[in-house]
């Protein structure tokens, strides 16, 4: 196959993925946002960890809460736990790198605060053990995961949102992700400022 046959392969398939799960995730975003702006409402904060091009993702969405998505506002409360390498390294040669998020979960996370969480197999143990701490310190869990949802999915409880990206490849899960998150701002905001209900 010519290489730019190639290249206009990815991005069919990836605006094929975007169009497949729109239907399918556009009701849990909604639940989502709406999670997020009531939590940042009463003065709490969302906790954000994944691995890879995940913990990039969720690096990502932090700098777009403290600073901003498309529209000026101030800064919202939100916390990366994949960038201080002091803090995760400690944990992982300290006690085990499962821990490497729980550990800061148990530390920062309050009662109604949010933790997303963020892996493409849904299979990531130390993302999994986040969402067991995040749990037990009372805070709801916002999973964006694909497949089937993996162990991820038989986690979630009743105040938890669940945003499973029904396809196979991990480059197509993480580009739906990557619109996820940019939905989740744009939804935020607009309740935030007013623009929507």
């Amino acid at each position: 196959m010519p290489l730019h046959d190639r290249i206009l392969g990815h991005f069919q398939a990836s605006a094929q993925a975007k169009l497949n799960a729109a239907g399918v995730l556009a009701p849990a975003i909604e639940q989502a946002a709406r999670h997020m702006v009531h939590c940042l409402a009463q003065g709490g904060k969302i906790l954000a960890c994944g691995n890879g091009g995940s913990a990039a993702d969720a690096q990502y969405f932090v700098s777009l809460m403290i600073n901003r998505f498309e529209q000026e506002r101030p800064g919202l409360a939100a916390v990366a736990l994949t960038t201080d390498t002091s803090t995760l390294t400690s944990i992982a040669n300290d006690s085990a790198y499962d821990q490497v998020f729980a550990r800061q979960v148990k530390a920062l996370g309050q009662p109604g605060d949010i933790l997303l969480a963020i892996s493409t197999s849904g299979n990531s143990h130390n993302v999994l053990q986040a969402v067991a701490a995040a749990h037990a310190r009372s805070m709801p869990v916002i999973v964006l995961t694909g497949r089937s949802g993996g162990a991820l999915g038989e986690q979630m409880q009743d105040d938890d949102v669940f945003l499973c990206v029904p396809i196979e490849s991990t480059a197509r899960i993480q580009e739906v992700h990557l619109l996820t998150i940019h939905c989740l701002c744009d939804a935020v905001d607009s309740v935030l400022l007013g623009v929507e209900e």
